[in-house]
């Protein structure tokens, strides 16, 4: 979970970042959550953050979140990459292949 304080210091690095934005009322980020999570082994050179966005409101509006889930791939603070709804695990294994090299 990330939080303003330490979300530019988890995006800002080399290494890839895919952040999944979510509400905890949102049942589509509910089916998306497993499937984010048990990915996160498979690319170990990519980052794997989740962004609240009902408790990190200015976070969701500087990234122009306006439909939840958002998957957004962030390398060196920027975004490079982005997908919405629930993607299922292709969708997540596709912008994590793209990018993990």
């Amino acid at each position: 979970m990330s939080t303003t304080e330490t979300f530019g210091s988890i995006i800002n690095g080399d290494t890839p970042v895919l952040v999944d934005f979510f509400a905890e009322w949102c049942g589509p980020c509910k089916s998306m959550h497993p499937v984010f999570e048990s990915l996160d082994k498979h690319y170990p050179n990519v980052k794997f953050a989740r962004v609240n966005v009902d408790e990190n409101q200015n976070i969701s509006i500087k990234f122009a979140i306006q439909s939840i889930p958002t998957f957004i791939m962030f390398k060196s603070g920027k975004i490079v990459d982005k997908m919405m709804g629930a993607v299922g695990a292709p969708g997540i294994h596709m912008i994590c292949k793209k990018h993990s090299n």
